[in-house]
C-alpha cells in the first residue's frame, strides 16, 4: 500500500474524530468480522487487542507477540478499504526505541491508527508514570512524522478500568492523564469504564481533546453519548464475547441435546468465501 494511500486514510480517519456524527468502531478479530464490519456500513475498522489475542491462544494483557498482532492487523488492512487502527495496548516495550518499532510496525501493516494505554500489567504500580508515557506518545508521533503518515493516535488511561486510588480521585486523575496525553500530540483520548452519562459528560468537558468512550451493556445508550459530544465509541472484545456466545450455545445444544437449530440461518458458504476474495 503507497504511502499517500496510508496518508489519505489517516486524515479520513482524523476527520471521523471532529463529526459531524460520533464515530462508532464494531470492534474486530479477524478478517472476515473486519469484511462484515465494512460491509454493514462503518468508515472504519477497529481491532480489539483482547479479541485478537484471545483468538489466537493468549490472554489479554501483552501476552501476545508484537510481531503476531501486527501479522493479524495486515491481513486485515488487505482486505478492507476503509481506515484500520489497531489496539496495540501498551507498545510492547517499555524504550523508545520499542515504541518507535510499534509505530513503524504499524504503518508497514497497514493501518492507520492505534490505541495507546498506560497500563503497566504490574498490580503494584498499575499505570506507567505520566512523564514517560507522554515521551512514548511524542515519539509515536515523530515515527509518524517520518513516516509521512499521521498516526491517529488513541491515548487511553485505565484509571478507572484499574480503579487506580480512590473513587473520589480518579476523576480528576483522568482528566490530568488525558489532557497530557493531548499535550503531547495525542489525537483521540480514552477513558475505559466510565459508564453512567454524568461522568461521561463531565469528561467531555474536561478533556482538551475529542474523547473516546467503551460502550459495554451498562453504559450509556449511544444517542445519549452523542448527544453528550461523546466523539468515538468503541466496543472492545464485546463482539467477539457475543459471537462465541452463540457458537458456546451451539456447541452446548449439539452435546446436550443433539440439536443443529442454531445453525438457522446461518451465512451462506458462497457468501463467506466471497467476503475474503
Amino acid at each position: 500500500m503507497g504511502k499517500q494511500t496510508l496518508t489519505e486514510k489517516a486524515q479520513r480517519l482524523l476527520d471521523l474524530h471532529r463529526g459531524p456524527r460520533m464515530l462508532v468502531l464494531a470492534n474486530v478479530w479477524d478478517v472476515v468480522s473486519a469484511r462484515m464490519v465494512e460491509r454493514a456500513g462503518f468508515p472504519a475498522v477497529a481491532t480489539s487487542s483482547a479479541a485478537v489475542a484471545n483468538s489466537l491462544g493468549y490472554a489479554d494483557g501483552q501476552h501476545i507477540q508484537r510481531e503476531e498482532m501486527l501479522a493479524v492487523v495486515r491481513r486485515i488492512a488487505a482486505k478492507i478499504s476503509v481506515p484500520l487502527t489497531a489496539d496495540l495496548e501498551s507498545g510492547y516495550g517499555t524504550s523508545l526505541d520499542t515504541i518507535a518499532g510499534t509505530g513503524l510496525g504499524l504503518v508497514e501493516a497497514g493501518a492507520v491508527g492505534l490505541n495507546f494505554e498506560d497500563s503497566t500489567g504490574d498490580p503494584a504500580n498499575p499505570l506507567f508514570e505520566i512523564a514517560e508515557q507522554v515521551e512514548k506518545i511524542k515519539c509515536l508521533r515523530e515515527t509518524g512524522e517520518k513516516l509521512r503518515v499521521h498516526i491517529v493516535i488513541n491515548a487511553r488511561t485505565d484509571v478507572y478500568l484499574e480503579a487506580v486510588g480512590e473513587p473520589a480521585s480518579r476523576f480528576e486523575h483522568t482528566v490530568t492523564r488525558l489532557n497530557a496525553y493531548r499535550e503531547a500530540g495525542a489525537d483521540c483520548l480514552f477513558a475505559p469504564c466510565v459508564d453512567d452519562a454524568v461522568t461521561i459528560g463531565k469528561l467531555v468537558k474536561a478533556v482538551h481533546g475529542p474523547l473516546n468512550i467503551l460502550a459495554r451493556p451498562q453504559t450509556a445508550p449511544l444517542a445519549e453519548l452523542e448527544r453528550l459530544g461523546v466523539a468515538r465509541v468503541s466496543l472492545g472484545s464485546w463482539p467477539m464475547r457475543a459471537a462465541m456466545t452463540a457458537f458456546d450455545r451451539f456447541v452446548r445444544d449439539l452435546r446436550e441435546r443433539g440439536t443443529l437449530e442454531s445453525l438457522e440461518p446461518g451465512i451462506p458458504y458462497a457468501e463467506m468465501n466471497k467476503l475474503v476474495e
